[in-house]
């Protein structure tokens, strides 16, 4: 491996996803040297990238902005913020607008009226265009060059980070005025497709520096698959007909409960489903909204709208679920000084509540998001000076070092992690007494993860992950505890119904010591801490 290389900017991002894409063009624009570093390949890696998605994109008209506010109001267990959500479509109508004219993106018209489409991306088209924005703009991309660490100054104010760029098998180390995270959330390395990258980085380093999170309860999201697929598009099933292993039709698994109806028969026995209530112009629709769900059909010899195919559920954690780094401002700043953060990595719940799922929201979030971190990256910027690398030190630490003590591999600490995180009769089925044992486990593996050391720039990345997916885990477990209700996407079998007493947000933050509070909704304030 070479020297470490240096660099220094006014804004770091970290990601390379749409969140990611948006806060760097706002920097930019705002005036600020950005410098963007990606685990993967910007334009190809994570969720967006290879699938069609919706977007929340709304024209600015009442009525049409107050119904798409309170569609899913009630599925989000109230907890969402009209402020912010009006903050959001504004800012999605401006990003999708100027995605068709200084992106370049090609959106379709309406046969009808001849009217653009905006309501939706293809994500190969759409980050391939991202990219070549950012490039127009001159923002710097370093691909394939996970951070592994943040670096800050003597005052705690977030300064730049250290990684590794596999290509060049070397480490590198930005000294930046303000960051920006935006990594994307933790799929627990499931296999849902595009999630390969997501696995709960920035939430690692900004547990590091003591950020704090919210809604970490609502990170169970599962998707339904054909059996052994990765290709994660629930919203298709809406016209599949469901069946027991023995062909009688599975009653309820097509309701809005469907998916607790799935994963309880799942337990016992094998299910199928069938898209049988789309009618032919629906099928065309789907196929060409969606190409890759129907590749996995075509392979198998299978027509999914007249044979039967078995299905499974997919753990897609803080991808769809709305948990992440609290942001405590309108610029998305987190609790830390030159810290900011977007898209998945942040939390969704000031828009969705406790509930959102692939697309839309999220995809409205990502950009909007993105773009008020980035500028508000670059006002801390550019209003003070860059840091001299002397003055910054990596608040890293688990993972990082040649000899950490007890010696245990990455390998071995997904594998435990995920015993507890993956299967739903867990974490989506959840109940006390299995959360309990499952957060003790996870205790465990994460006093194990301390003992991780590695030499080479793949085993500290591998090893970073390891300890990310457990710290996601065991944050999302704790505030799954203190939520003693059912609400949003958690679903507690031993609270089963809605308290009003608890119509608030579940902070969290931490490492070796995981700690919980509340506050109340449409604030930041801390309420109450346990």
């Amino acid at each position: 491996m070479t020297d470490t290389w240096q660099r220094s900017t006014d804004v770091l991002v970290i990601g390379g996803g749409p969140a990611a894409c948006w806060a760097a063009i706002h920097a930019r624009e705002a005036g600020a040297q950005v410098i963007l570093v990606d685990k993967g390949y910007t334009g190809t890696s994570g969720a967006t990238a290879p699938s069609g998605t919706g977007v929340w994109y709304v024209a600015p008209e009442a009525t049409a902005r107050a119904n798409a506010k309170a569609s899913r109001e009630a599925l989000g267990g109230h907890l969402a913020d009209h402020y912010w959500m009006d903050r959001v479509l504004d800012q999605t109508y401006t990003n999708m607008n100027r995605l068709a004219v200084e992106g370049r993106y090609p959106f379709p018209a309406d046969p009808n009226t001849g009217e653009p489409v905006r309501t939706g991306v293809q994500g190969p088209e759409y980050m391939r265009r991202m990219r070549a924005w950012l490039k127009r703009l001159d923002v710097e991309i370093l691909d394939h060059s996970p951070a592994l660490e943040l670096l800050v100054d003597a005052d705690g104010v977030v300064r730049g980070a250290a990684g590794y760029q596999r290509q060049l098998d070397r480490d590198y180390r930005i000294a930046a005025g303000a960051v920006v995270l935006a990594t994307g959330g933790c799929a627990f390395l499931s296999r849902a497709l595009g999630t390969n990258v997501n696995t709960g980085d920035g939430a690692l380093m900004a547990a590091e520096v003591g950020a704090r999170f919210s809604g970490m309860e609502f990170s169970n999201a599962y998707a339904i698959v054909p059996k052994g697929s990765t290709v994660t598009k629930t919203a298709y099933y809406g016209y599949a007909t469901f069946f027991h292993e023995n062909g009688d039709v599975l009653e309820g698994a097509g309701s809005t409960k469907g998916r607790s109806v799935i994963a309880r028969t799942l337990l016992s026995e094998k299910v199928f489903a069938q898209l049988d209530r789309a009618d032919a112009t629906v099928q065309e629709q789907m196929r060409v909204g969606q190409p890759n769900f129907f590749l996995q059909f075509d392979r198998r010899g299978i027509n999914p709208f007249t044979d039967r195919f078995e299905v499974d559920l997919l753990a897609e954690g803080t991808v769809r679920g709305t948990g992440g780094i609290d942001v405590v401002d309108e610029q998305c700043a987190t609790s830390v000084p030159g810290l900011y953060a977007a898209g998945d990595a942040a939390t969704r719940e000031r828009i969705c509540g406790g509930f959102t799922g692939g697309g839309s929201h999220n995809s409205a979030w990502a950009m909007s998001s993105g773009s008020w971190a980035g500028r508000g990256a670059a006002g801390f910027a550019l209003a003070g000076t860059r840091p001299d690398h002397a003055a910054l030190t990596g608040a890293g630490r688990t993972g990082l070092h040649p000899d950490a003590g007890e010696q245990v591999t990455a390998d071995e600490v997904v594998a435990a992690a995920q015993r507890e995180l993956i299967p739903f009769e867990k974490n989506y089925l959840r109940h006390g007494d299995r959360i309990r044992p499952a957060l003790r486990a996870l205790d465990g593996v994460w006093e194990r993860a301390r003992g991780l050391s590695g030499t080479t720039g793949d085993e500290r990345v591998r090893n970073r992950q390891a300890a990310a997916i457990t710290a996601v885990g065991r944050l999302m477990y704790e505030s799954t505890l203190a939520r003693k209700e059912t609400r949003g996407m958690s679903k507690r079998a031993d609270h089963p119904d809605l308290d009003p007493g608890q119509h608030h947000h579940i902070v969290s933050g931490g490492l070796d010591s995981v700690w919980t509070a509340t506050t109340a909704t449409a604030n930041t304030g801390l309420a109450v801490a346990s």
